[in-house]
């Protein structure tokens, strides 16, 4: 199969050859109509050296020329008129025409030239000659060496029919060989060709005069004054292509300031095409990229690898892109030509300037590239960061073509534990391979994109009904089925995800709201990916994710904290008493930490609330004191609090104002989450240890925290899941978890509390297995803290403190130590994350 330029080049050398042809015929008709003018009209014989010096002129004036390169053929200024008039004036017309035949054809063979072009210029020659004769002829004119005829008007009327002949046949092959029009080549430089024509006509007369009349003292002036017309008349041509190459070359460079290296490149092979007037150009990337571009004035015929580019014939001129600092070539700029071309001096140096500019819009336009890539691109993994997912969705959004659009959105499930434990060089290394894995299962219209940390994204286009939605999902997610090797080892990385359907309203902001919903219910259930259902929708963004609620909540107090009571299992008796905060929201009832702690936590309200909760919480603990009810309070922390390098002074300085002692307050941390920013973490968790306050482990059973980082926590209280607590009467292995707990709780002198008991047989059975303290609905619900008060005053059975019976007269009470000691000082906390604020 035949490429755009080569079936481009055979139509163009077919319509040449038979626009040749047709010249070629015309020229003979001409000679033979000559040849029997000639026989039918004999004429004397001319002397030997008078065809031999019409010969010779031809030759002369057809080497007097002003050269205008149009690719590899030539638009040429000559002097040939002058031989053809005064040797019609001297010599019959056959003779001319025979001397301006066999002159032409010796001059072309010495030359070197092409037959193609040898026959065109003979067959052109012979039509002008012809042409000029038969004028001649017409005006009744009989050449003579020793009386020449003198005619202005006859003279004159030959000449511009002479002329017009030569265009005539010339204009078209030139049209043909540049892809022009013949209108638009003989309207180029129309000024300049009628001004030569005068300007050549002048000394012809002046030449013709002489002869006629005999004034043989001016023939000394005849070759000064034809030397200075051809001067002036080429400097003026020259000066006329300069200046519009030089303008044409400042247009380019225009055109070369864009950003984009493709146009860069298509802009710069078909504007060199035509600035210096190739076949076509080609510019050839250097550096590894190994692309190439071609193309001519008109169009580009190549974009793509060098290793595919059909090869080019050898007449080219090329130079190197190299820049300003002369040791970075960026490619090779190669002109190809028909025919072998030499430039110019002036030419050289306006390539040379093309191929500066070129150079610098190439770096330009690679360097904006590079930067381009890496403004939407992770610098790890190579795929979309979240700005280019959010433009790439938006732009989805907007497209009738894109289909049903979907969101997945991944988290890899404990990856933390890679990093602290292997080094985060094999944890970027996972990454990569995660990556790897989710670009190629991905469909190719698909965008997969990292958020930062192990979180990823995956939008889903082009979909026909949602439920291919959950069936890409599922395909995407198996690829990290396979176990990742690195470094010799085997890792299995185990993935959450969330996927939503693009929203009739709210745009890609909600869209990833929803999918980040449904990835943190996936991870709450234990199951691979999870469908965005608004129903199940705990923060609607139409009622909670407003700012101004949440400052109207804080002014109005609407955030309040309710109590519930941890009691000795074994006694009945009130032990200490869990935090939990409650927002009463005017239209929606009471909602629960999980409806709006990631509203507040990315409101920037988070230390205000917090502040909240606490001041609340030691309020109550003041209150029951100074009743009679010393008790510890738990309060839950988010772990963006821990963050904050000012949270620390901020929890002692509450406890200070208010008279309470730091071991009266418990810090309740989850263990099912992996704290980010370790180091800032343990710091802020060392200084409140120090100080005194109890720190507690919730929903202990949950997470994959080896031993050994647990015994490196300065905790004072493991609290057992209540999944756990639920299936401790029918489930062995509960019941296992649960021993294992209290021992190990045992070993590390930990008091261990049990969450959610509802029932006399689950407090028995967690009192038999070690257990010694429990809170839930069998003692009592949640409540206010002055309802809290009341309850501990009213007591049961007689007893003020006390919410149930003793399972046995010898129950006894067991209080929460108020400070461990690791014996190692500064306790360093291991690789958690914070829970948020509990239901």
């Amino acid at each position: 199969m035949q490429s755009p330029k080569s079936s481009n080049d055979d139509v163009t050398d077919r319509r040449l050859r038979l626009l040749v042809g047709l010249v070629v015929v015309l020229a003979l008709g001409c000679a033979a109509a000559w040849t029997w003018l000639a026989l039918r009209h004999p004429q004397p014989m001319p002397p030997w050296w008078a065809p031999v010096a019409l010969v010779i002129g031809f030759a002369v004036a057809n080497r007097i020329k002003v050269y205008v390169r149009l690719r590899s053929n030539l638009d040429i200024v000559y002097w040939g008129e002058a031989p053809i008039l005064v040797g019609l004036v001297l010599l019959p017309a056959p003779w001319v025409v025979l001397c301006a035949a066999v002159s032409m054809a010796v001059t072309r063979a010495f030359t070197g030239t092409s037959a193609q072009k040898t026959w065109f210029a003979v067959g052109k020659e012979i039509l002008t000659v012809s042409t000029a004769g038969a004028v001649v002829m017409a005006w009744g004119l009989h050449p003579s060496l020793d009386d020449p005829p003198f005619h202005l008007v006859a003279i004159v009327t030959a000449y511009f029919v002479m002329a017009v002949v030569d265009y005539a046949a010339f204009w078209p092959v030139l049209a043909i060989a540049s892809g022009s029009t013949v209108r638009a080549v003989a309207a180029r430089n129309w000024d300049i060709t009628l001004v030569g024509l005068i300007v050549r006509l002048i000394p012809i007369v002046l030449a013709l005069a002489i002869f006629a009349y005999g004034d043989l003292l001016l023939l000394a002036a005849v070759p000064l004054l034809v030397a200075c017309i051809h001067l002036w008349h080429s400097g003026h041509v020259r000066t006329r292509e300069e200046r519009r190459a030089w303008q044409s070359l400042a247009k380019t460079t225009g055109e070369l300031n864009a950003v984009d290296l493709t146009q860069v490149l298509h802009a710069g092979a078909t504007r060199s095409a035509q600035i210096f007037s190739a076949d076509e150009a080609e510019i050839v990337l250097t550096g590894g990229s190994n692309r190439v571009v071609r193309g001519t004035s008109d169009s580009i015929t190549f974009d793509g690898e060098a290793a595919t580019a059909e090869p080019r014939p050898a007449n080219q001129v090329s130079i190197e892109l190299i820049a300003n600092e002369g040791d970075v070539q960026v490619g090779v700029l190669n002109l190809h030509f028909r025919a072998r071309v030499k430039l110019t001096e002036f030419e050289t140096y306006k390539l040379q300037t093309f191929a500066s500019a070129l150079c610098t819009a190439i770096r330009n336009a690679s360097a904006y590239a590079e930067l381009a890539f890496a403004a939407a691109h992770d610098p790890l993994t190579g795929l979309a960061n979240r700005r280019e997912l959010l433009e790439h969705a938006a732009k989805a959004f907007g497209s009738s073509d894109a289909g049903m659009v979907a969101l997945l959105l991944i988290d890899l499930n404990h990856f933390k534990e890679v990093n602290d434990t292997l080094g985060h060089p094999t944890g970027d290394r996972v990454l990569q391979e995660v990556a790897h894995r989710l670009q190629s299962a991905a469909q190719p219209a698909d965008l997969v994109a990292r958020l930062g940390g192990d979180e990823f994204a995956v939008l889903l286009t082009g979909l026909p009904t949602p439920a291919i939605a959950t069936h890409r999902a599922t395909a995407l997610l198996a690829t990290l089925d396979r176990v990742i090797e690195v470094d010799g080892m085997g890792l299995t990385i185990e993935a959450s995800g969330g996927i939503a359907i693009a929203p009739g309203s709210g745009g890609v902001t909600e869209l990833l709201r929803r999918a980040d919903v449904a990835m943190y219910q996936a991870k709450r259930s234990g199951q691979r990916t999870v469908n965005y259902v608004h129903a199940r929708d705990t923060a609607d963004v139409g009622r909670l994710m407003l700012g101004g609620e949440l400052l109207r909540a804080m002014a109005a107090r609407e955030f309040i904290v309710d109590f519930q009571p941890i009691v000795d299992l074994a006694s009945g008796e009130v032990i200490s008493a869990e935090a939990l905060a409650r927002w009463h929201h005017p239209e929606h009832g009471k909602l629960t930490p999980m409806q709006f702690l990631e509203t507040v936590e990315r409101s920037g309200h988070l230390p205000a609330f917090a502040d909240a909760v606490l001041e609340q919480a030691l309020t109550a603990i003041t209150t029951w004191r100074e009743a009679g009810f010393d008790l510890p309070v738990a309060v839950n922390v988010s772990p963006r609090s821990l963050l904050d390098p000012e949270f620390p002074a901020a929890v002692l300085e509450r406890l200070k104002n208010h008279g309470v002692p730091a071991d009266r307050l418990v810090l309740e941390l989850a263990e099912t989450l992996t704290i980010s920013q370790l180091e800032v973490v343990e710091r802020a968790l060392g200084k409140l240890h120090e100080a005194g306050v109890g720190l507690a482990l919730d929903n202990f059973g949950t997470g994959v925290s080896s031993l050994s980082a647990l015994s490196r926590i300065p905790m004072h209280q493991l609290k057992i899941d209540r999944d756990f607590v639920q299936a401790v009467g029918t489930s062995s292995e509960a019941a296992a978890v649960i021993r294992s707990t209290v021992d190990l709780a045992r070993s590390l002198h930990l008091t261990v509390v049990a969450e959610g008991v509802e029932s006399e047989p689950q407090r028995h059975a967690l009192w038999e297995l070690g257990c010694v303290a429990g809170q839930g609905h069998l003692f009592a619900r949640p409540m206010k803290a002055g309802r809290m008060l009341a309850t501990l005053r009213r007591g049961s059975g007689g007893r003020p403190g006390v919410l149930a019976e003793a399972l046995h007269d010898g129950g006894s009470v067991v209080r929460i130590p108020r400070r461990r000691s690791t014996g190692r000082g500064r306790s360093s906390l291991p690789h958690w994350k914070i829970n948020h604020l509990k239901n």
